[in-house]
Order: structure tokens, then C-alpha cells, then sequence
């Protein structure tokens, strides 16, 4: 009696409807995920201070087309982008790692193909043209990552076409800060970070970035969604779930500030 007393209730009309809302609104969340943006989480420091450590950013998966790696588990459905758009000089971009391409990461794009990029005395060069670069106002950790006395030195820099955005210079000699030319391939980019002496990026060939296939973008960043204070992505004051949390270890100043 149990039992059909159970089958009963399970083929009611008000459990298939909320069977049926639930599997609805689970199809509605996975299409937004995978054609319309995806929320994602900046675990490092190497795009400080546009994006700090424990920002929750949108990303518009749309922005670029779509390849394979718009979508969970990367499956083989096809090769390349359909109806795919370059990224501008100047963007925010999330892509997969050429050589681990399960792993995400975030930069900005500085160059594009057939580009030749090149770091003299710590100064971005494009195409044998300097950058211009003018000093801001220094930027105040909250926790540094320079090996250096606070604050860090900023400045303010214009690429080609205007986009303006600032960079770090923790070590006015830092290992990337004079590197060879490099020449940017047909359909690749080229990516740095802002914190240009804590970023894993294209300019270092031994991390595996180099240049970045055009088929391996996910999406442009659009503007920060929420921030936790945090100094690594091991030490958060508080995650996205822990609401209770929140009013001590939320940044409030960058809730919907844009990515530029």
C-alpha cells in the first residue's frame, strides 16, 4: 500500500509540475551558461589593479563566437569559430591555455596578428612604436605581492587605437622587462597582464602561454560582478555562498564596476 500510495503522489499534477519547472529552469541556466556569459572567479594577482584576487566577473561568451571551448567538457563538435568576431586591441579576455587547455585564464589583449611586440626597459613596444605611459598615482595593496615597501608604482597606459588602462611595475627590473620581438601568427593573439612583474602571460614561453589561438577564447570580460576580500585563492574572508559573511569581507566600491 506504501508503495502505490507513493506512486500515486509521485504522478500527482503538482509534482510533475514542479518535476517539470525544475528540469525547465536547469535547461534555461545550462543555454545561458553556454551561448550567453558565465560568471568567472580571478584566482590571481596578474591582472591587479584592474581585477583584483576573489572578483566575480561576467564574461560574454558571445562576444567572440563560439569554438568547442564555449562549452562544458570542450567536446570535439567542430574545428575553429563559428560566427566568430576579432577581439579589439585592449581587451579583458578569458582563454584556455594553449598547452593546458582546461585551464582558464585572464589577460588583455596588446597584440594582434601580424603584430610584433616587444618589452624594452620595461615599456610596451608594438609594431617599433613605444607605448605612451604616464605615472599615476601608486596603488595600495592590500596585501602585497612585490616583495616590495608599499605602495606599488603605477602608470597609466594608451595602446594603439586608445584604449587607456593602468599597469604595476613592482620591479623596475623585472625578468619580462626586456624581452626578444616577438611576431604575432595569423589567427593568434598576443596577452599580457597589468601587474606586468606577476603575470604569467605570453611574453614567458616557458609557462606555456605564448601565443593564443583564436580558437581558444571563451569570452570578454564586461564588468565585475561582486568582490571578496582576498589575498590568494586560498585565503578568501569570505566565498560567494558564505552571505553571513558578507558584510565585513565584501569590496563594495567594485559591485558592477566595468572591466576596462
Amino acid at each position: 500500500m506504501e508503495t502505490e500510495a507513493l506512486w500515486r503522489l509521485w504522478k500527482s499534477p503538482a509534482v510533475i509540475e514542479t518535476v517539470k519547472t525544475i528540469v525547465y529552469a536547469l535547461l534555461i541556466v545550462s543555454v545561458i551558461l553556454t551561448f550567453i556569459f558565465r560568471p568567472y572567479v580571478i584566482p590571481s594577482s596578474s591582472m591587479k589593479d584592474t581585477l583584483l584576487v576573489g572578483d566575480y566577473v561576467f564574461v560574454t561568451k558571445f562576444s567572440y563566437g563560439y569554438s568547442k571551448y564555449s562549452f562544458f567538457f570542450s567536446p570535439n563538435l567542430f574545428s575553429g569559430r563559428i560566427w566568430g568576431a576579432e577581439p579589439e586591441r585592449g581587451d579583458v579576455v578569458v582563454f584556455r591555455k594553449p598547452s593546458q587547455p582546461d585551464v582558464d585564464y585572464i589577460k588583455r589583449v596588446v597584440g594582434l596578428p601580424g603584430d610584433r611586440v616587444q618589452m624594452i626597459g620595461g615599456v610596451l613596444n608594438i609594431n617599433g612604436e613605444p607605448v605612451k605611459m604616464k605615472k599615476a598615482e601608486p596603488f595600495e595593496e592590500e596585501e602585497s605581492d612585490c616583495n616590495m615597501q608599499q605602495p606599488v608604482p603605477r602608470f597609466r597606459e594608451t595602446l594603439p587605437g586608445g584604449v587607456v588602462h593602468d599597469i604595476l611595475d613592482c620591479d623596475p627590473q623585472g625578468r619580462l622587462d626586456d624581452t626578444q620581438e616577438f611576431k604575432v601568427p595569423p589567427g593568434h593573439y598576443f596577452m599580457m597582464g597589468d601587474n606586468r612583474d606577476n603575470s604569467a602571460d605570453s611574453r614567458d614561453l616557458e609557462t606555456g602561454v605564448g601565443f593564443v589561438p583564436e580558437e581558444n577564447l571563451v569570452g570578454k570580460a564586461q564588468f565585475i560582478i561582486v568582490s571578496a576580500v582576498c589575498y590568494d585563492d586560498q585565503r578568501c574572508k569570505a566565498r560567494i555562498w558564505e552571505f553571513w559573511k558578507w558584510p565585513w569581507a565584501i569590496r563594495y566600491d567594485r559591485f558592477f564596476k566595468p572591466v576596462e
